[in-house]
């Protein structure tokens, strides 16, 4: 059981953070359980958040170093991270900086000195550097106010994102008792919760979880079959010109892929261990800053990505664990607009999975683990139910129902009595010796008489033939499902054997019955409106407003340019819409809005005034 969620609030707590959430970033609530962490930090208790990635986890930090005494230090896994997080920041007026290898000695010496003056109100920094006696005698020098510890799920040392340096995280509570820590995460199971507040927080740390649920995510499975193909008819009819990722689990996966896409016009760049790190951070620097690109990458790509406008979420490669799918998944619609989550998987994701797991110099334990992780990812593929529910499920919340949104809530999949089927597969791996993969099977089942077979005989077998009436990828969709239900097992050397396990026995003999589901098509499924003609007619359906926002569009474009920052630092596109659809024609009206804060009123609220003062006159002459 997670630990008890109360936390003791205090009006002033309330009123100071309200203020700051105001005033600095423009919003005037707060969102899941921003209140109940910043007041666990107030009473100066530890805690751990968990909140939906895109759920503004960061503000339950970053609001009370605005007012708190001393320094809000945080823990930060990547560069890439801190600068964005940095940067946002900066535009609305906090004073902010980050320590990291992307500095050289001077600049890191001069926000070291902006430190010990206590002019920063948040510091970001490595976990690998925080533990440095160096950067610790640092911490000594100033007053700190608060410790938060971002993607804590990497302390569980079973899970997706393990790394060891957050295990030395432990010392902050060590030294610093009673300096509040907060660890925020938007991935964990409840083992996970329990790891993080035991090596982590101190007893009776606070619990916050505010669910994992992302209704803005649309999910989707297919099966594979032409691999890059799928994906340019899936981006080319659901996504064309918008940011997304692909995931791929191999670096030659990643360049194939990418090559592809970019020769069918899609401007897609690839991103991997592999390249050199000037090319890793251009081609990252590319995907943040621009509108409509595709980054195509393996898992190295993406912890901590802070771009509001990624449409897609996209894998070719069956994810890890249904852990690292929630969290890769969940980098899509950070803006809490409509994102898709596309999993393309095969037979041959599972045999390599099994095959690496039962390989590894990892004991028996650890194997189970990684077997039970499988075993959950493949269900949430196959499963004919609502996708949303198996996904809340593993996180240990229980749904009130299905969701409506998935692929298989939208056109529920049909099932068919495949105890024939099942047996004609069964018997041809059994004929064939157990000594062959998925592919040379369908050509027995098949009649395929190539010279491999005949050298072996294989043409003779009374399977010879048996399964003329499916196609090759019928029989594949086959396969996989026997495959993922347990009455097959690939061999363990990774070259695709399959064999038959016990549970086939009853099906063979015919004491039981199969049922599978009938094929995906990549195709299937409604297909999506085009941005701007779905969930955004609240607003820029407004008379003028879809003209009025992509102007606004091109001069957060050119703005963003000037500063060297990504568009969304400017304005999130839900920014944007309010603007559009409200045609501010003061900077009073315009203070009023979403995501505009002092800063940003300061900064930018002339220049938008204009170009709606423009785009009114523009609109005047069109009326006469």
């Amino acid at each position: 059981m997670d630990a008890p969620a109360a936390v003791i609030e205090s009006p002033i707590v309330t009123d100071r953070a309200l203020e700051a959430l105001r005033r600095v970033f423009g919003y005037d609530a707060f969102r899941g359980l921003q209140r109940e962490a910043i007041a666990a930090v107030e009473a100066g208790r530890d805690a751990l958040v968990v909140m939906p990635t895109g759920s503004g986890k960061s503000l339950c930090y970053q609001l009370p170093a605005l007012y708190l005494p001393g320094a809000c230090v945080v823990v930060s896994p990547l560069i890439s991270l801190m600068r964005d997080q940095v940067a946002a920041l900066a535009a609305s007026g906090v004073a902010a900086a980050y320590l990291n290898s992307s500095l050289d000695a001077g600049e890191a010496r001069a926000v070291e000195e902006r430190f010990r003056r206590a002019e920063l109100d948040l510091l970001y920094v490595a976990p690998e550097r925080l533990v440095t006696e160096r950067f610790l005698a640092l911490l000594e020098s100033t007053p700190l106010a608060l410790f938060a510890i971002d993607e804590a799920h990497c302390v569980a040392q079973w899970g997706h994102d393990f790394r060891p340096e957050y295990l030395e995280l432990a010392l902050l509570r060590d030294r610093w008792p009673a300096v509040p820590r907060l660890a925020l995460t938007a991935t964990a199971d409840p083992p996970t919760r329990r790891e993080i507040v035991e090596r982590l927080l101190a007893p009776g740390a606070a619990t916050l979880v505010a669910g994992f649920d992302r209704p803005n995510l649309r999910y989707r499975v297919v099966d594979r079959e032409t691999g890059s193909g799928q994906l340019l008819a899936f981006l080319r009819r659901e996504h064309p010109g918008e940011s997304g990722i692909v995931y791929r689990r191999t670096r030659a996966g990643v360049e194939t892929t990418a090559a592809s896409l970019a020769a069918h016009g899609v401007d897609a760049i690839p991103y991997h261990a592999g390249l050199d790190a000037e090319t890793r951070r251009r081609h990252q620097d590319r995907f943040r800053a621009g509108e409509g690109v595709v980054v195509v990458a393996t898992v190295a790509f993406g912890m901590g990505i802070d771009k509001p406008d990624v449409r897609f979420v996209a894998h070719l490669d069956l994810p890890e664990s249904l852990e690292a799918f929630y969290q890769e998944s969940g980098r899509g619609g950070r803006d809490g607009e409509p994102a898709d989550s596309w999993l393309a998987w095969g037979l041959q994701d599972l045999v390599l999975a099994r095959s690496r797991i039962a390989r590894s110099e990892a004991d028996e334990a650890r194997k189970r683990v990684e077997r039970a992780k499988l075993e959950a990812i493949v269900a949430y593929c196959e499963t004919a139910g609502c996708r949303r529910q198996v996904l809340l499920r593993y996180f240990g919340e229980e749904p009130p129902g299905s969701c409506g949104a998935c692929d298989n809530c939208l056109a529920p999949p049909a099932t068919w009595d495949a105890t024939v089927e099942a047996q004609k597969a069964l018997s041809a791996v059994f004929r064939t010796g157990q000594r062959f993969g998925a592919g040379y099977v369908i050509d027995v089942l098949r009649g395929e008489a190539t010279d491999r077979i005949r050298e072996r005989g294989h043409d003779r077998l009374s399977v010879f033939g048996v399964g003329g009436e499916h196609s090759a990828i019928e029989w594949r969709g086959i396969f996989r499902q026997l495959a993922a239900r347990g009455l097959l097992a690939a061999d363990e050397e990774g070259y695709g054997t399959l064999a038959l396990t016990p549970e086939a026995r009853p099906v063979l003999r015919g004491e039981a019955s199969v049922r599978l589901r009938e094929l995906r098509r990549a195709e299937g499924g409604r297909k999506r409106q085009r941005k701007g003609e779905k969930e955004r007619p609240a607003l820029l359906a407004v008379a003028g407003a879809a003209a009025r926002f992509e102007r606004l569009r091109e001069l957060r474009r050119e703005l963003a340019g000037e500063q060297g920052v990504p568009p969304y630092v400017i304005f999130h596109d839900a920014t944007l819409e309010a603007i559009a659809a409200e045609a501010p024609a003061t900077l009073g009206e315009l203070a009023g809005l979403p995501g505009i804060g002092e800063k940003k009123l300061e900064r930018y609220g002339e220049r938008v005034l204009r170009v709606l003062r423009e785009e009114r006159a523009g609109e005047a002459a069109d009326g006469g």
